[in-house]
């Protein structure tokens, strides 16, 4: 375990997911025991030695509560799927009631993704410093709420800064909900169970995608004041995931017994090592071993160090110091060059992924006729000329089509993640994406680009589910949630762009933006074979 921190940073030590290796004593590179193997004869000896993190995972035994734990874990991700597809199911009707122009759908399509820059690293490091369960109780309501309100929204700039609102929300819990999850699985099992966690994004985009399909075309309510149209309805359907997410994690769930571990509070991990213990053997009349843990020695004192005495504004320069300091230590040795390589891949997979999949009922439309998307080029007609009704029901059909298709890249990655490990994954899907965006632009049919969608669907999510593997077992838990919200924020830099350029150019010059796409994937795929190889690698 690397050891590159500065002294405050040792208040702190949270659970460790890293890609460095133990020798087989169990020791790291300055000989403190990480991982005692000494095998456990009876519960008596148990009870009289404090455990590691990892030999208390397992003392737990793997069973009903990591199965209720991925559903509660994986409805939160489903969420926040939802959250951020769901415009771009609403574009082919909301741009009529909103008099939106492509470039102003390019904006509404990337203010969630500005919202999520923001929210990313701030909620990131909260998790770190304040715990994964408070922050995404708080990250889920905003999200919910502020989606919610977005569809009572009358003018756009009021309904594009909602949606900015929710995006702070999505931001802040798309990188804590892995870490929290990872940070109850035993090792030999995390890769599948982080593989199968991310395939609940791809429930919600069918969720969203069948929302779409089901209400828009059909529904029109009026209260009088308000036009409520189709499309409003669905909005506010899409926030009651997020909402009842966070009223799981607010009621029924535990804080990480890992974070707990790291600031000291022994009995609470305890208690919640014992509560995964009696759901795990429930039926198998197994009594919980006793047992105390292994705990760091400061007891979260960096917590308390932000409010000793001195100026507002020195306290204020040590607060945004202490808060930076992640951003330092992923940059430097021994996690400098595989941080490089992870903002490089992070800004290619976000341009191509989200600026591509947010405007693919877009580029359906375009092909209503037949041929392929870019092959009728012509400058944007004026809005009062616009058709947006009746809603073509096609166009949702289509959606619903390439969203399942992702179904067979997830089974794909639970089954082979353990044995074969993130980085072929992610290296070899991402090359393979890139060349089936180049062949949408080739092709000349409405199914064959309805095709190559599919199989681009199919194949990205191999990616993304070997990239959230890969994340959360490349850094140490003090700043694990940390490196992820920099490197989703990143990502999130990269959807704006895309989505910026689809919006100026799929009018008059598509090739552009889906050649570039293509060209990003490519350089994705070849930068991920620079990163380090991990494969059920031990939490630390």
């Amino acid at each position: 375990m690397s050891r590159h921190m500065s002294p405050e940073d040792e208040g702190i030590r949270q659970p460790l997911l890293t890609g460095d290796h133990l020798d087989p004593s169990g020791l790291d590179s300055e000989g403190e025991i990480i991982f005692d193997r000494t095998p456990l004869n009876n519960d008596n000896e148990t009870a009289t030695k404090k455990l590691s993190y990892e030999e208390a995972v397992e003392q737990t035994g793997f069973g009903c509560f990591h199965w209720l734990l991925l559903l509660v874990c994986g409805w939160a991700n489903a969420s926040d799927a939802v959250e951020i597809l769901c415009v771009s199911f609403l574009l082919p009707t909301a741009r009529c009631d909103l008099q939106l122009s492509s470039f102003d759908m390019g904006l509404l399509t990337a203010s969630i993704f500005l919202g999520m820059m923001l929210g990313g690293y701030i909620w990131g490091y909260l998790a770190d410093q304040r715990g994964r369960r408070r922050v995404l109780v708080v990250s889920l309501t905003v999200n919910g709420l502020f989606g919610g309100l977005s569809s009572l929204a009358l003018w756009f700039w009021l309904f594009l800064l909602l949606r900015f609102i929710s995006g702070v929300g999505v931001g802040g819990s798309i990188p804590v909900i892995f870490s929290y999850f990872s940070e109850f699985m035993p090792r030999v099992r995390r890769g599948a169970m982080i593989s199968g966690l991310a395939t609940f994004w791809m429930a919600g985009n069918i969720l969203a995608a069948g929302l779409a399909w089901i209400v828009i075309p059909r529904t029109h309510i009026s209260l009088g004041f308000l036009d409520f149209q189709s499309w409003r309805l669905f909005v506010a359907l899409c926030s009651v995931p997020s909402i009842t997410s966070a009223l799981v994690f607010k009621f029924f769930m535990p804080e990480s017994p890992k974070f707990l571990m790291e600031v000291g509070q022994e009995k609470e991990a305890v208690r919640v090592f014992k509560l995964m213990f009696d759901l795990n053997m429930k039926g198998k009349k197994k009594k919980s071993p006793e047992f105390r843990l292994k705990i760091s020695s400061n007891q979260g004192g960096d917590l308390e160090e932000i409010g000793v005495a001195g100026s507002g504004r020195e306290r204020l320069l040590r607060t945004l110091k202490k808060g930076l300091m992640p951003i330092k230590q992923i940059f430097t040795v021994p996690f400098k060059a595989r941080s490089v390589a992870l903002l490089i891949i992070f800004y290619c997979i976000s341009f191509g992924y989200y600026g591509l999949w947010m405007w693919f009922p877009e580029l359906f439309t375009k092909v209503e006729g037949g041929g392929s998307p870019c092959a009728n080029v012509s400058l944007p007609s004026p809005l009062t000329n616009q058709s947006c009704y009746p809603v073509k029901t096609a166009v949702y059909m289509e959606g619903f089509i390439v969203a399942a298709s992702n179904l067979p890249g997830n089974i794909f990655t639970i089954l082979i993640m353990d044995s074969t490990g993130g980085k072929a994954l992610l290296s070899g899907s991402l090359l393979v994406s890139s060349l089936s965006i180049f062949l949408i632009y080739v092709v000349q049919t409405k199914a064959q680009s309805l095709v190559l969608s599919c199989v681009f669907s199919g194949v990205s999510v191999i990616a993304w589910n070997a990239l959230d593997v890969v994340g959360t077992e490349l850094y140490p838990t003090q700043f694990r949630s940390s490196a992820l919200g920099v490197f989703t924020g990143v990502g999130r830099v990269a959807a704006v762009m895309g989505n910026v350029v689809f919006g100026r150019l799929v009018d008059s010059n598509c090739t552009v933006p889906i050649l570039l796409v293509s060209a990003l994937l490519l350089i994705g795929g070849l930068v991920a074979l620079l990163l380090p190889q991990t494969r059920q690698t031990e939490l630390t």
